[in-house]
C-alpha cells in the first residue's frame, strides 16, 4: 500500500491566497470535499479528529463551513463514539501508534468506508502496521499525508502549540532530552507550513555565539541552530516525496528565539488589541461582557474579538489606545447621525411622538443593520471605558513611561527606587513586570544585591522574585548579548542592555515609543542587510533568488538606518498613519501582486506587538509577513512560563553537534 501525498499545487501560480485562506482551503476542499464516493447521492460523513487536529480545524474553519461540505458530526477519536453504519468516516489525525490502533479498531466495526488524512508524514513502522490488516485496509477509500499540523490563529500568524516550549528548552535539568524532543516536534509542524503553502524557504537563523569546535556553548544558545537544521532536513525530504514541492527558494524563513528581545512579551503595549488581552479577562479571542437582559437586569454574553467576526475590532486593533478611543467616538457619532433607525429611535424617545406607518416601515428596514452595528459599537465603547478606568485606577501611564525609559536608557536604578517608594499602591504584577524589564536591561545586576533590594522594596513574594531572577535564562550568550545578538548595529550606550533614540530626532511623548526588535530584523532581511555572520543560511540561495524582489511595480524604499526603538512618537499618531489595520484593505488580488513571503519563527512565544508589526510591515514592504511561534502569549501567560524556569543549563561542545 502506498502512502499518497497531498497535492498542494493549487496554491501556486496565480491562485495565491493569504496564509489563513490557504490553510482553510486545504482543509475544506482538498480534504473534506474530496471525501466523497463517485456517483454517490449522499454527501454526509462523520469527521473524526484527535486533540491536536481538532484545534487546527476549529481555528481555521467554522462549523457551518464543515456542515456545508457534508460533515454531519464531529467526533473525538480517543472517546467512545456512537456508530454511524450508514455514513462514511473522514479521519484527520496525527500519525501516532495510538491513533492507528483506534482507527483499525473502528474499521473492524461498523464503519462502512473511511478516508484517512494524516496531519504529517507517517513513520514507516506505522505504514507496515497498517499493511498487516489487508481486509480492513480494503475499506480505506483514501489514505493521504495532508502535511498540515499547525494552528492558524490570525490571517498572518500560526503557532505550533508548544505551550511548554520555554520550560522544556530553557528550564529543566533534563534539558537536553526534553529540549531535543520539543525541537523535533516543533520542526515537524513548521515544515508542514511550507508543504501547505507550496513554499521552499531560504532558511536563516540566529547563530550561536561561536561555531568554533573548540568553544563550549549552552543548549539554549543552540536552539535556533538546532531547529533550523531539523526544519531543513524535513524540507529536503519534501523535495523527494511531495510531487509539487518547489526545488528552488520561493520565500524566506528566519528562526530566532526570545533572547533577541526579552522585553516585548512583558512590557505594557499601548495598542487596542494588546491592552484588551493584557488588561481584560479574555480567553484567547473570547471576551465576556454584560448586556441588558430581555426580561430585566443584565446577562453575561460571550463575543469573539477577531478579524472575521468584528469589523470594528479589525479597524481598531492595531491603533494606539488614545487614537482607538477617538475613532470609536467618531464612529458612534456618525452612526447615530446617519442610521435611519437610530435617528427615528432618538426622535421618538425625545419627542414622545408616535411614528407614522411610513416611518415604521423605514425603521423596520433599517433595524437589522442598526441592531448589529449598535451591538458592536456598544461592545467596544464598553471595552474602551474599562481600559480607561483600569489605566486611571492603577497608575498605568506612569508605569508605562518608566518601562520605556528603562529600555531606552533614560531611567536607571535611582528612578526605579524613587518610583517604588512613591507608587506604593500600584498592582504587584506591574511592579514585577517593571523589575523584569529592569533585570533584562541591567543584566549585571543579577550578580549584585541591588536587584534583590529592589524586589524587597517592591514587596514581591518569593515566587515573584524567582520570576525576575529567571529572566537571566533568556539572555543571549555573552558574545551576542548586545549588538551582535540583535545583528542590527544599534546605537547603544556603553552600559549593556540599554537602547537610545537616534541622535537628532525630536523628543516625543513616551507611551508609543516601544517597537519590538523583529520589526527591524524583518526590514533588514527584506533589504538583504541582515549580517550573514550573525544570521547565517542553512542553504546557499539559488543564483536567481532575490528575497527582496517584487512582482508588478511594488518597490521597497530604503530609509536611513536607525533603531526601530528610536522612532519619534506621540500619544496617538494622526489618522493617516499606519496604525489602522492594513488587513482591511488587502484583498486576494493584492496578495498576488506582493513579493516573496517572509516567515519569522520565534521560539519561546510571540507577543501581540510582534504580530502587529507583521501586519504593518506587510503593507509597507509589499510582502506577506507570516509570524510563527511555539505560542502566542499575553503578558500574564508569559510571566507564568518564566516562573517555571529552574534551569541548570548544560554546556555543550560544538564539535559534538552536527548540522
Amino acid at each position: 500500500m502506498s502512502m499518497m501525498n497531498s497535492d498542494t499545487s493549487s496554491q501556486g501560480g496565480n491562485d495565491r491566497k493569504n496564509f489563513k485562506e490557504t490553510t482553510r482551503h486545504r482543509l475544506l476542499y482538498e480534504m473534506i470535499r474530496s471525501a466523497k464516493r463517485p456517483g454517490s447521492k449522499s454527501n454526509w460523513k462523520v469527521l473524526i479528529m484527535d486533540k491536536v487536529t481538532v484545534k487546527i480545524m476549529s481555528q481555521a474553519c467554522k462549523m457551518a463551513e464543515l456542515t456545508e461540505e457534508g460533515v454531519s458530526s464531529v467526533e473525538d477519536i480517543s472517546k467512545r463514539r456512537q456508530p454511524f453504519p450508514k455514513l462514511d468516516a473522514v479521519y484527520y489525525i496525527q500519525p501516532t501508534k495510538e491513533n492507528v490502533v483506534i482507527l483499525l479498531s473502528d474499521m473492524a466495526g461498523k464503519t462502512p468506508m473511511a478516508y484517512i488524512f494524516f496531519s504529517s508524514a507517517v513513520p514507516k513502522e506505522l505504514v507496515a502496521y497498517i499493511k498487516r490488516e489487508p481486509t480492513i485496509r480494503s475499506r480505506f477509500r483514501a489514505m493521504k499525508e495532508m502535511n498540515l499540523e499547525y494552528n492558524v490563529i490570525d490571517s498572518q500568524c500560526f503557532i505550533t502549540d508548544h505551550g511548554k516550549a520555554l520550560e522544556d528548552l530553557y528550564g529543566d535539568e533534563e534539558i537536553n532530552y526534553k529540549g531535543d524532543e520539543c525541537l523535533a516536534a516543533m520542526a515537524n509542524r513548521i515544515a508542514t507550513v511550507f508543504a501547505s503553502t507550496s513554499e521552499f524557504p531560504l532558511v536563516r537563523y540566529r547563530a550561536a555565539k561561536s561555531l568554533d569546535h573548540t568553544t563550549m556553548t549552552t543548549f539554549s544558545d543552540l536552539i535556533p541552530t538546532k531547529l533550523a537544521a531539523a526544519v531543513w532536513n524535513i524540507l529536503m525530504k519534501y523535495k523527494t516525496t511531495l510531487e509539487n514541492f518547489p526545488h528552488t527558494e520561493t520565500c524566506e524563513l528566519l528562526i530566532v528565539d526570545r533572547s533577541i528581545d526579552q522585553i516585548a512579551p512583558i512590557i505594557h503595549e499601548w495598542t487596542y488589541d494588546a491592552m484588551c488581552h493584557d488588561l481584560l479577562e479574555m480567553d484567547g479571542n473570547k471576551y465576556v461582557h454584560e448586556v441588558p437582559s430581555e426580561t430585566s437586569g443584565f446577562e453575561r454574553k460571550e463575543v469573539l474579538l477577531d478579524e472575521e467576526h468584528d469589523p470594528v475590532w479589525l479597524e481598531l486593533r492595531h491603533s494606539h489606545i488614545a487614537d482607538a478611543s477617538d475613532r470609536l467616538h467618531d464612529k458612534i457619532t456618525n452612526f447615530m447621525s446617519k442610521n435611519k433607525a437610530a435617528q427615528m429611535h432618538q426622535g421618538s424617545s425625545r419627542d414622545g411622538d408616535v411614528l407614522s406607518t411610513h416611518e415604521l416601515q423605514k425603521l423596520v428596514q433599517a433595524l437589522p443593520q442598526y441592531s448589529e452595528q449598535k451591538e458592536k459599537l456598544s461592545l467596544h465603547a464598553d471595552i474602551a471605558a474599562k481600559i480607561h478606568s483600569i489605566r486611571r485606577k492603577t497608575g498605568l501611564n506612569d508605569v508605562g513611561k518608566l518601562e520605556q525609559d528603562l529600555v531606552y536608557g533614560d531611567a536607571g536604578t535611582k528612578d526605579v527606587i524613587n518610583f517604588l517608594k512613591e507608587q506604593m499602591d500600584i498592582p504587584h504584577e506591574y511592579k514585577m513586570r517593571l523589575l523584569m524589564i529592569y533585570a533584562a536591561t541591567h543584566p549585571k545586576k543579577f550578580e549584585s544585591e541591588k536587584l534583590t533590594k529592589l524586589m524587597e522594596l517592591a514587596n514581591l513574594s518569593h515566587d515573584d522574585m524567582n520570576v525576575v531572577y529567571n529572566m537571566r535564562f533568556l539572555e543571549a550568550a555573552p558574545e551576542t548579548k548586545t549588538a551582535s545578538a540583535l545583528a542590527l548595529k544599534l546605537h547603544l550606550k556603553k552600559k549593556k542592555g540599554l537602547r537610545i533614540d537616534h541622535p537628532g530626532e525630536e523628543s516625543a511623548l513616551q507611551l508609543s515609543r516601544f517597537h519590538p526588535m523583529i520589526e527591524e530584523l524583518i526590514e533588514k532581511l527584506s533589504k538583504n542587510e541582515l549580517p550573514m555572520s550573525e544570521y547565517p543560511c542553512m542553504n546557499d540561495p539559488s543564483p536567481t533568488f532575490n528575497g527582496a524582489s517584487h512582482s508588478g511595480s511594488a518597490r521597497v524604499h530604503d530609509t536611513p538606518g536607525r533603531s526601530m526603538r528610536s522612532r519619534p512618537s506621540t500619544w496617538a499618531r494622526p489618522r493617516s498613519s499606519d496604525d489602522s489595520d492594513p488587513a482591511q484593505s488587502r484583498t486576494t488580488r493584492e496578495f498576488k501582486k506582493m513579493g516573496k513571503r517572509i516567515f519569522v519563527f520565534i521560539v519561546g512565544g510571540a507577543s501581540r506587538s510582534e504580530l502587529r508589526v507583521c501586519h504593518q510591515l506587510t503593507t509597507k514592504l509589499r510582502r506577506e509577513i507570516i509570524l510563527g511561534s511555539s505560542s502566542l502569549d499575553d503578558p500574564a501567560q508569559f510571566v507564568e512560563k518564566v516562573k517555571s524556569l529552574t534551569s541548570k543549563d548544560k554546556e555543550i561542545w560544538l564539535d559534538d553537534f552536527e548540522i
